[in-house]
């Protein structure tokens, strides 16, 4: 199920994307489908007729899993960590499809990175691997948008990682996805610059999810970011670029110096 946050007027609201590419439709639903059981209405739009929002703003955090493919930490001149390298991102960095990424003053070497998303849907705390499906609401496109030099210079990852609008998401969530070999791509305008799969994850969606759990109680609506393959560059004003997920689509955002 294809899970949409999305506006015709002005109202946010949250649909079912059905159908195939070219045709689908967003059945509305009843209320937010994190807090009860999705309740599918006869009121339905044409996609092109709506316009996407992220499909969810985090209640508390995104967690953000740094080097988590090898042959990006080599990239960047990095080992890899022994453990889940976790940092977190505001609410605040969230946007949605469509949506420019305003690149701030303080940075001249923002780069982009894309990302499977994984959605929470459930409070949890300590998740066993084996448990962690049940706490799982589904996946999206993400794209870690990061300021090089102050990734530099600071001694931890906040402004680098955090900035507004470092944390595009999207186009929806799917709830039903194996995620152990998913293709995840990325183009620099149109010119394919990231080509990875999640089985080059170092820990992959089970593990993380417990791990972060141990470290952080984990909301509803919560993201966690599960590293970006090889390919990584910088991205200047003017520039778009797309995430592309294998079994869920892809979120592309232009960057925008203001």
């Amino acid at each position: 199920m294809r899970i949409a946050r999305f506006v015709v007027d002005d109202a946010p609201m949250f649909g079912v994307v059905e159908g195939d590419p070219g045709s689908e439709e967003v059945a509305v639903v009843n209320g937010d489908p994190f807090f009860g059981k999705v309740e599918v209405t006869q009121q339905r739009h044409k996609l092109d007729d709506i316009r996407l929002l992220a499909p969810i703003i985090p209640r508390s955090k995104v967690v953000g899993i740094g080097r988590n493919y090898a042959e990006h930490a080599r990239e960047l001149g990095n080992e890899v960590p022994p453990a889940p390298l976790m940092f977190l991102k505001p609410n605040t960095s969230v946007v949605g499809p469509g949506d420019p990424v305003s690149l701030p003053s303080f940075t001249e070497e923002v780069s982009y990175e894309a990302e499977l998303a994984v959605v929470i849907g459930r409070i949890c705390k300590d998740v066993p691997t084996e448990r962690v499906d049940e706490v799982i609401f589904g996946y999206t496109c993400a794209n870690d948008l990061t300021a090089r030099d102050v990734q530099r210079t600071d001694n931890q990852w906040a402004r680098a990682k955090g900035f507004d609008t470092s944390c595009p998401l999207g186009p929806w969530i799917e709830t039903e996805l194996d995620t152990e070999d998913l293709t995840v791509r990325g183009y620099l305008d149109d010119e394919l610059k990231q080509d990875g799969n999640t089985s080059q994850m170092i820990w992959g969606v089970k593990e993380l999810v417990s791990l972060v759990s141990q470290a952080f109680t984990l909301l509803p609506g919560d993201v966690i970011l599960t590293g970006t393959p090889a390919g990584v560059g910088l991205i200047t004003d003017g520039q778009r670029y797309e995430v592309e997920i294998e079994g869920i689509g892809a979120l592309s955002n232009p960057v925008v110096r203001r």
